[in-house]
């Protein structure tokens, strides 16, 4: 018995083999899933901590608390109205020469205290000094002229009545020819003497007006005080008005500081509470922790139109050697004293509060309150903005206390914490 051959096996189709390289493994498509849940949750951790962060967040806020007829922000004394201003000094000037030149000595710097007439500065004058000194010789000369014309009149005059007598007493010895020319010679010498004397009036006039001019050379003091600032140095050319170029118009600032007042621009919704001599407490800039007696002096009687304002000038009654000419000041207008007020007359409260406490918003005019450690909204009627405050016509009571500054968009209760406003 045969067995029967075993047939052959097919060859592999080695040409149908192919890696399929974009399918993605088991292990990393498990694993990428793994990894997009655990970011997808780490997000969802961070927004509900971010928003509880938000939600229990606290701001530091500046805040004012509200008083009747507060002053300012410690509402220590009763102020109607406040304006802001500078020191300056009533008696104040720009002191130039009067003529042009070169400005050869100075004799003061800034701080120098002179007195009325005290030379200050000289310009270089030799030339003004040779026309003294030509006047002068001038003088002299027609002062000689003068003697000798004197001279010669008096010897014609004596001479003419010498001829006059003789005529009188022998007229056979002088024709009367004689007697008239020597009448007129006296009456020529005459004439010539008053020309002279003439002469010595112009001569002196001219010697006055070059002594002047050589005066003009010294630049002295307007009056007395204190010298600001130095306008022009040595070798600089100055002149009674600025010419342009290298030329200076004057040559020194000065003041006298015994006149010091503040000048303030009352907005004209209040200039109605500001009177002559009313009573005042200035606050300097550069010392805001101390403040001084002030007194209305004037109130000037026209309003500037672009800016809607009333200049008042108040009067500094404590003297201090720290207030400076253009020093930055706020003036605080006080209230009438209570105490010498009419009987009859009523002093109706008055609630102030910085400018930055009140915000506008649609069109309303809105205070934000801080009451227990948020912030709630409440609408007033502010009158304008007057030295940094508002007035506060209704709306607040007094014992509130608002928000001023640590919040650009405030909300409705929002979580802060209070220090008291700068």
């Amino acid at each position: 018995m045969t067995t029967p051959a075993s047939s052959p096996r097919p060859e592999p189709d080695l040409a149908r083999l192919r890696i399929n390289r974009d399918a993605t493994p088991p292990l990393v498509r498990r694993a990428f899933g793994r990894n997009l849940v655990l970011a997808l949750v780490a997000l969802a951790l961070i927004a509900a901590g971010a928003l509880f962060l938000r939600r229990n967040r606290v701001t530091p806020v500046q805040v004012f608390t509200v008083s009747l007829n507060s002053g300012g922000p410690g509402g220590s004394a009763a102020a109607s109205v406040t304006a802001n201003g500078y020191v300056v000094a009533r008696t104040r000037a720009a002191v130039s020469a009067k003529l042009v030149g070169r400005l050869a000595e100075l004799r003061v710097s800034e701080g120098s205290f002179v007195r009325k007439g005290e030379p200050i500065a000289r310009l270089e004058n030799s030339d003004y000094a040779a026309q003294v000194g030509q006047a002068e010789a001038n003088l002299a000369t027609a002062q000689s002229d003068v003697v000798e014309a004197s001279a010669r009149r008096d010897q014609l005059a004596r001479e003419a009545r010498r001829v006059a007598d003789i005529r009188s007493q022998s007229p056979d010895l002088i024709s009367e020819q004689e007697v008239e020319a020597a009448q007129s010679a006296a009456d020529q010498a005459q004439a010539h003497s008053r020309s002279a004397a003439s002469r010595v009036n112009a001569a002196e006039a001219e010697l006055r007006i070059a002594q002047a001019t050589l005066e003009y050379t010294v630049i002295r003091a307007p009056f007395t005080g204190t010298v600001l600032r130095k306008e022009a140095e040595v070798g600089e050319v100055v002149a009674p008005s600025v010419g342009g170029g290298l030329t200076r118009g004057a040559v020194v600032t000065m003041a006298d500081l015994s006149t010091l007042e503040v000048e303030v621009d009352v907005n004209e919704a209040y200039i109605a509470r500001v009177g002559h001599a009313q009573g005042a407490r200035i606050t300097l800039d550069a010392y805001p922790d101390t403040s001084f007696r002030g007194q209305v002096r004037q109130v000037v009687p026209t309003a500037d139109r672009q800016r809607a304002t009333v200049q008042v000038k108040v009067s500094i009654l404590d003297r201090d050697p720290r207030i400076l000419p253009e020093m930055a000041a706020r003036v605080d207008f006080l209230e009438p004293d209570s105490a010498t007020a009419a009987p009859a007359a009523k002093v109706t409260p008055r609630i102030r509060v910085p400018a930055a406490a009140v915000r506008e918003q649609g069109g309303h005019s809105v205070v934000w309150l801080v009451r227990d450690g948020s912030l709630s909204a409440r609408e007033v009627q502010a009158g304008p903005v007057s030295g940094g405050f508002r007035e506060i016509r209704s709306g607040l009571a007094g014992g509130e206390r608002l928000l001023v500054g640590g919040v650009e968009e405030p909300r409705d209760g929002l979580r802060v914490t209070t220090q008291p406003a700068n």
